[in-house]
């Protein structure tokens, strides 16, 4: 790896950066969300069933899914802004509990140590805590990443008894910004009262948060006001273009807005050290800038290793469908439904699922395909870059790319050309502009 891996500069604590101005913050908050209507659901071809498999190879067998995220259900009592799902109404066909019972042997038998289970909000099955008991029963760490709106003190307790491992409670910002982008008035006060109600049933309990336009200046705060709250980790994503977020660009960062974003970040992690705080860059927080190390350097690696979809991680949609990672699409990347295989055969001889096992240097196209780190990297996390611009391989949130093109003057911007058509885990489409970087005082964005 280039020095750049250890150049770790330290932030001064200088106030957080906003890619916004004051009046353009204010307009966004103010202005009305896109509906959140979902349809009854996506046509039939969204939920792909009976795919044909391939024939087993033995570095297939070799791969596990530790990490299974399991969407439990798609009901919801929040609206998120940056939902990829447009959870709000459960799916037709859902699992039945003795379904659900089945996949926790079947993922035990793969080898699986953690389930975290996701939703919409996995609380609102009248069996979650049953399936929670299920996997705890295996010797399998369960673990829950909620909205908390509804995580009250008795389900709190209740999901305690019933072993859950750690919780993660979402908190995008502070609480204009927070309820604006969760789209329900109260949700940020819930979410501390979830944090609350958690730590005192005795369940370890972690935050995460959203980064894109509105929220990134007020990241500074947000930490305080978690590492106040008792939180034992923090874990940081992008907001990608997916879903709802596709329905309103302008709050989407910028690939250009890395720039500014970073230093914050390394500021945040000395920081999160003082404190006690595990900060956990997500997989679409990348890659290889000067602070590569310093946001991964705990890893097993100490940086970056390229998209874990079906390699380490599987995803499990609420009607059985298997993915190689939960936030991918469900029409290019559904492996099958363990109501027509087992998982095991689905694991090792889907097509979809083998994509990052197979992937070379050589599948990378654009900018990534250039890249001095393209055989480590392999363009970054998948799923970015694929809602962005219909295929993998070019992934433009890059920190280390950001900074080598403001070197040259330049910068990418993101324009949306064509909308997403409302389904769960949709996309739209875009185009990336190269211009060049407007000096400082030229303003803002055209």
């Amino acid at each position: 790896m280039r020095n750049a891996l250890d150049t770790c500069a330290v932030s001064t604590g200088s106030p957080a950066p906003d890619p916004l101005g004051p009046s353009e913050r204010l307009e966004l908050i103010a202005r009305p969300r896109p509906a959140p209507a979902l349809p009854l659901f996506a046509d039939a071809a969204s939920r792909r069933r009976s795919l044909p498999l391939a024939e087993p190879r033995p570095q297939d067998s070799a791969q596990r899914p530790l990490i299974a995220v399991w969407e439990l259900t798609l009901r919801c009592d929040l609206t998120c802004r940056h939902c990829g799902s447009r959870a709000g109404r459960a799916r037709p066909g859902e699992l039945t509990t003795p379904e659900c019972l089945d996949l926790v042997d079947q993922l035990a038998e793969l080898g699986t140590r953690e389930i975290a289970i996701i939703g919409g909000a996995a609380y609102l099955r009248e069996d979650w805590l049953e399936i929670v008991a299920a996997i705890r029963r295996h010797g399998i760490l369960p673990t829950m990443t909620t909205g908390g709106r509804g995580m009250t003190r008795e389900r709190a307790e209740s999901v305690a008894r019933a072993g859950l491992h750690s919780a993660s409670v979402s908190v995008d910002g502070e609480e204009v910004t927070h309820d604006r982008l969760r789209g329900v008035q109260g949700s940020h006060r819930a979410a501390l009262d979830a944090i609350a109600n958690l730590h005192a049933a005795g369940v370890p309990v972690g935050a995460n948060t959203q980064i894109n336009r509105l929220s990134m200046p007020e990241l500074p705060r947000v930490f305080e006001r978690l590492a106040a709250a008792g939180i034992r980790s923090w874990q940081i994503q992008l907001t990608v273009a997916m879903g709802r977020a596709v329905d309103e660009p302008d709050v989407l960062l910028q690939p250009y807005d890395l720039v500014a974003l970073f230093p914050m970040l390394a500021d945040l992690v000395h920081r999160a050290e003082q404190a006690g705080v595990d900060l956990v860059a997500g997989n679409n927080v990348g890659y290889f800038g000067p602070y590569e190390r310093l946001l991964r350097g705990r890893t097993r690696r100490g940086y970056a290793c390229g998209c874990g979809a079906g390699r380490t991680t599987i995803g499990i949609e609420a009607d059985g469908t298997i993915k190689g990672c939960p936030s991918l699409g469900t029409r290019e990347w559904a492996g099958g439904n363990i109501r027509d295989e087992s998982l095991r055969d689905i694991w090792e001889r889907a097509t979809p699922l083998r994509y990052t096992r197979d992937r070379t240097a050589r599948d990378l196209w654009g900018y990534c395909a250039t890249c001095y780190y393209a055989d480590e990297c392999r363009a970054g996390c998948t799923w970015t870059a694929d809602v962005l611009f219909g295929r993998p391989g070019n992934n433009p949130y890059c920190h280390h790319r950001a900074t080598q093109l403001e070197k040259q003057g330049l910068r990418e911007r993101l324009v949306r050309v064509h909308a997403a058509p409302g389904e769960p885990f949709d996309r739209g489409l875009f185009e990336l502009v190269l211009e060049p970087s407007p000096r400082p005082h030229e303003g803002r964005d055209p």
